[in-house]
């Protein structure tokens, strides 16, 4: 079976937020670029399963500018076996993301796709969702657990409410949280190895897929300061504090 797992290009996660004096946006010049985390996460399973015997071949897929090949690259160090890149350098919104992939998963017809559930610059949380209902198959969002039995995938989902089994059968589109693994280093010699390995070089249009954007960004700020704490000695004067000051009471 074939896993399709898409991965994005996103700031580091240790960096902090910078934004543009303009405030058209998020500035990202001269900063550290990593593999989202929760892709990390994908990656992994996906690589698990193949070791299981469940998998035959892992498909890293990225969409963005030409630096995205490095995100492949991670991929295929940590097990992936081969990479597409489809090159778009304006900024990319979910619903293309999820047409995009859905001509790629007409292509490459894998039994099933893997994804994080979202990444951390948009914090969308919506790409798995929309290319499960293009291509019409099973979901299963936010993982925690994934076994394969068959033609069927029995995922662990984490609800608000707790944990919530369901059973999916193949192909099937599944988004991953951050309690289903954690992502392996990858070695020198794999990191290596990765760098023969093959990336096709696609584009939006070579699927067919208008990428323009939907929405616009008026203004980008950054969050207002959060102020100090204060101390109470009494609980009647925390109870004055909340109703009067706080104004929740």
């Amino acid at each position: 079976m074939k896993v399709l797992v898409p991965v994005k290009r996103v700031l580091d996660y240790n960096l902090k937020v910078r934004v543009k004096p303009d405030q058209s946006g998020v500035d990202l010049s001269n900063l550290k670029m990593s593999m989202n985390p929760f892709c990390e996460i994908a990656v992994e399973e996906a690589v698990r399963l193949k070791e299981k015997g469940a998998a035959t071949e892992i498909v890293a897929v990225s969409i963005g500018p030409d630096q995205a090949q490095e995100t492949i690259r991670t991929a295929l160090a940590m097990g992936a076996d081969r990479g597409i890149l489809v090159k778009a350098d304006a900024e990319m919104e979910p619903l293309a993301v999820a047409k995009i992939l859905e001509a790629v998963v007409a292509e490459e017809a894998p039994g099933l796709v893997i994804l994080g559930k979202q990444a951390i610059d948009d914090d969308s949380n919506q790409t798995g969702q929309m290319l499960a209902a293009l291509l019409d198959w099973p979901q299963a969002t936010f993982a925690s657990q994934i076994t394969l039995d068959g033609g069927k995938a029995t995922v662990v989902r984490e609800v608000d409410g707790g944990l919530q089994t369901v059973a999916v059968e193949l192909p099937a589109v599944v988004t991953t949280d951050l309690r289903l693994n954690e992502p392996r280093y990858a070695s020198l010699p794999n990191i290596m190895k990765a760098k023969k390995k093959p990336i096709d070089l696609k584009t939006p249009a070579d699927y067919g897929v208008d990428a323009a954007p939907r929405l616009q960004v008026v203004k980008v700020t950054e969050p207002p300061k959060r102020q100090g704490g204060a101390k109470v000695k009494t609980v009647d004067e925390l109870v004055d504090k909340l109703k009067n000051e706080a104004g929740v009471l």
